[in-house]
């Protein structure tokens, strides 16, 4: 088993009261010594780990890669459905200190605690985060080449605008002059980001493209990219239509039997991938995340790993939260034609290039036991003493930290033993499964307590997302129910883990609504959120706080006046 290096900070050397030549000595030394230095930081010499102050590369946990199915519904005067918030969605819009010191792993987890009371309540809660660090430098990261299928969905619910419920034939209730794309149907917005995509490819990457109604259709055969191929594949992408049922699960089988059909490809060079762009809303073939669910983990066990695009408001988040689960899976969503080329311009290798598989730590401590766990697609799945997460993908960095490089868990008292281990274990892409343990210790946890500002902020988005999740939940039960609300989130329980009900909600649509108890809930969380947002000094958490303070002054009558319901 292996542990984690202690590096010694400490250098030194004696020097006496010699003669000239051994003080000429002596200084020709130290100027070797100080350009070593220099060149070890400028990343000259590679010693095969990285210092934090090169441009060293780290983390973010798949699944989720945004909220922007969240904002837009709020946006537009959509309720939202609890699946559209993802801990690790909403941690991916930030940047996050992570402790970051020289790591000569593939992964280096950096531990944090934190101690915060709860504001509603005013209990206490405790923390344990996983800063996720690597020894990968961001001017040494290469893609490997790729086996790509795109598939489309070109079915009758993509002929709607970007901004409607397809079924429910609404259009939002707040008037939004000038947004961009809002009048384009999610087909032309599909059609833009494919042709975007294309723009990423190399000579050397293999392209497929399949095309789905109520049956599968193959576009193009998995080849090599040719450039002067590549206009005319353009305007066909940009001439399909919608039309027909939608069976995604003849579209991806079709896409899977491309690489049956693609030969000779080395898996040392090649990374296989489907990128399915689609509304998910399924009325025909496996309709279920289940069924979907075992195509997709068929997938992933031959080595050919999803991502999914979301088209439209009234993509259905539930559908895809469950397939991107899935080990080397992730998701996005498109708000825009020129935004999501803006994104995938910064983000496409690292959406193609998982790099951490099946990453499981095992907490041993008298003193604590995992409650709950905040950053990961597989949060659910944490039980007392084990947090598992499928996938690490590689994440930028900046001057704040790494782009959605956490994992966090809220931790549960069991003693006063303030001792604890963690035992990590993970895959790496040559299949090696590599094991390390941390002795970790918890600092005076009875008072307000923050080791870093990485873990300050997390805790901060963590109760942000359980308090919009519960209300989303609590307000579609009473809507769809008929019934008095019991609200999940109170002043004496304050804002709980969140647990989603066993209902199966529809992506049907409903007005936003918030009710009075909500209303004054969000209000005075809203003055927690600005204090704790000013100590933490980073004004992106200010759009957030702009969305608490719509949802505590909203007037629902306000649907009535502009024709929403």
């Amino acid at each position: 088993m292996e542990t984690d290096p202690q590096p010694s900070e400490k250098m030194g050397g004696e020097s006496g009261a010699g003669s000239g030549a051994i003080l000429i000595v002596l200084m020709a030394v130290s100027l070797v010594l100080v350009a070593g230095i220099v060149w070890w930081q400028l990343g000259i010499f590679n010693m095969g780990g990285t210092s934090a102050t090169t441009s060293s590369m780290g983390y973010s946990a798949g699944g989720a890669k945004d909220m922007g199915n969240f904002r837009e519904n709020i946006k537009h005067g959509y309720m939202p459905q609890p699946t559209d918030v993802t801990y690790e969605g909403l941690y991916y819009d930030y940047y996050f200190d992570t402790c970051d010191t020289p790591c000569d792993r593939l992964f280096c987890p950096a531990y944090s605690w934190a101690a915060s009371r709860d504001p509603l309540s005013g209990y206490r809660d405790e923390y344990l985060s996983l800063g996720l660090n690597s020894n990968i430098r961001a001017e040494d990261f290469k893609r490997k080449k790729l086996n790509l299928v795109i598939v489309m969905d070109i079915s009758g619910s993509m002929s709607s605008t970007f901004d409607n419920y397809y079924y429910d034939r609404r259009s939002p209730p707040y008037s939004l002059p000038g947004t961009e794309d809002r009048k384009k149907t999610k087909m032309q917005i599909a059609n833009e980001a494919v042709v975007g995509l294309l723009g990423h490819l190399d000579g050397d990457d293999r392209l497929a493209i399949v095309a789905f109604d109520d049956k599968g259709y193959v576009v193009r055969d998995m080849a090599k990219v040719d450039e002067e191929a590549m206009a005319g594949l353009r305007a066909s992408i940009l001439a399909q239509t919608p039309k027909g049922g939608t069976n995604m699960e003849a579209g991806y089988r079709l896409a899977t039997e491309m690489y049956g059909r693609e030969n000779g490809s080395d898996p040392e060079e090649y990374e296989n991938r489907i990128i399915m762009l689609t509304d998910a809303q399924p009325n025909s073939g496996a309709i279920t995340e289940y069924g979907l669910l075992g195509l997709t983990e068929r997938a992933a066990d031959r080595g050919v790993h999803t991502t999914l695009i979301g088209i439209g408001v009234d993509f259905n988040s539930k559908l895809t939260e469950a397939i991107t689960k899935i080990r080397g899976a992730n998701y996005y969503s498109v708000h825009s034609s020129r935004q999501f080329k803006d994104r995938m311009d910064n983000e496409f290798e690292h959406m193609v290039t998982p790099m951490v598989y099946d990453l499981r730590m095992e907490l041993e401590s008298e003193g604590y036991v995992i409650e709950k766990v905040y950053g990961s697609p597989e949060a659910n799945s944490a039980t007392g003493r084990i947090m598992e997460v499928k996938t690490l993908f590689p994440s930028a960095k900046n001057d704040e930290g790494t782009r959605g490089g956490i994992i966090m868990i809220k931790l549960r008292r069991a003693g006063d033993d303030p001792r604890a281990s963690a035992a990590i274990s993970y895959e790496g892409r040559d299949g090696v499964r590599k094991t390390q343990k941390t002795i970790l210790h918890a600092p005076d946890m009875h008072y307000e307590h923050h080791d870093d500002n990485g873990i300050r902020k997390a805790v901060l988005l963590a109760r942000y997302a359980d308090l919009l999740k519960s209300w989303m939940e609590d307000e579609r039960e009473a809507y769809f129910l008929g019934r008095q609300m019991h609200p999940s989130v109170d002043y004496d329980r304050g804002i709980p883990a969140y647990t989603a009900s066993r209902t199966q909600w529809e992506r049907a649509y409903m007005p936003l609504t918030v009710s009075p108890h909500y209303s004054r809930v969000f209000s005075d969380f809203a003055i927690h959120y600005e204090s704790e947002m000013r100590v933490i000094g980073d004004e992106e958490l200010e759009k957030e706080l702009q969305i608490i303070r719509k949802l505590a002054n909203h007037d629902g009558s306000q649907l009535m006046r502009e024709g929403g319901m």
